[in-house]
């Protein structure tokens, strides 16, 4: 199972990690969560959530990596002491 999740994890998280793709895979990733439309239909009991969870998880993960990556580096931006040329 491992060989069919890494793949797809690995091209999601670098497409979220292009400024130029991150929106568009956060709102496809949103609308595919709430979409009728899935790749296991959610009839299937354990399955059909499966794939949900597993969009939901990468979702959430990947987004809360971005938001601390961003907060640090303005943190970082904002102790660094401001040089005066004299």
């Amino acid at each position: 199972m491992k060989f069919l999740i890494q793949p797809f994890y690995n091209w999601y998280r670098a497409s979220l990690k292009t400024s130029k793709y991150r929106w568009l895979i956060v709102l496809g990733s949103l609308v595919y969560l709430f979409s009728p439309v899935d790749l296991i239909t959610d009839v299937v009991p354990v399955l059909g959530w499966l794939d949900d969870g597993v969009i939901a998880t990468m979702l959430v993960t990947e987004v809360s990596q971005l938001l601390l990556e961003q907060r640090k580096l303005r943190k970082t931006k904002d102790s660094e002491p401001e040089t005066v040329n004299v």
